[in-house]
């Protein structure tokens, strides 16, 4: 089991900027890959950015140049920072883990375990 705990969701102004923490746990198992995922009301829900144990990144081409994800291995934590929001961001961000050691990025059925999301609000 991986607990996933989010937070740093907030309301930001156009151009502004949020850093997201993702806080990982768990007893016998340790995460291979953390998912960052959006979903805005009405659409489905949609990858962001991942990260590997390793250190290896993936972005979706909407967020690439804005966001960066990082790792506090000491700490157990992910990290979102995102910069130049945009109203377009706005959504419920989620993060997701796999004790796989196999990912397609951005693919939520490939990810077990959530955290319960933290509300991200771009106004323009």
């Amino acid at each position: 089991q991986v607990q996933l705990v989010e937070s740093g969701g907030g309301s930001v102004q156009s151009g502004g900027s949020l850093r997201l923490s993702c806080a990982a746990s768990g007893s016998s198992v340790s995460w291979e890959f953390i998912n960052w995922f959006r979903q805005a009301p009405g659409k489905k829900r949609e990858g962001v950015a991942g990260i590997s144990q390793a250190g290896t990144t993936w972005y979706d081409d909407s967020v690439k140049g804005r966001f960066t994800i990082s790792q506090d291995r000491a700490k157990n934590t992910v990290f979102l920072q995102m910069n130049s929001l945009k109203p377009e961001d706005t959504a419920m961000y989620y993060c997701a883990a796999t004790t796989q050691t196999f990912v397609r990025w951005g693919l939520v059925s490939d990810f077990a375990y959530w955290g319960q999301g933290t509300q991200v609000t771009v106004s323009a």
